[in-house]
């Protein structure tokens, strides 16, 4: 698990960003909790090694 976090900025559309919150919002989630899902995701598809990876297989956060 992670110890630290760092801060990540990214630049998107306001329509877009608008309705990812609302979806967000209506399943209970944070957005940042979604988008840290996409990146271990990413990360796993790609075979990326990195410190924090879990050595369990792989779950996928459902609410």
């Amino acid at each position: 698990m992670e110890k630290k976090t760092a801060r990540m900025t990214l630049l998107i559309d306001p329509v877009k960003k608008k309705a990812f919150e609302e979806l967000c919002a209506a399943q209970d989630i944070t957005p940042s909790q979604i988008v840290r899902q996409l990146i271990r995701d990413y990360l796993e598809q790609h075979g990326a090694d990195y410190a924090t990876r879990s050595q369990v297989s792989k779950t996928t956060y459902t609410k």
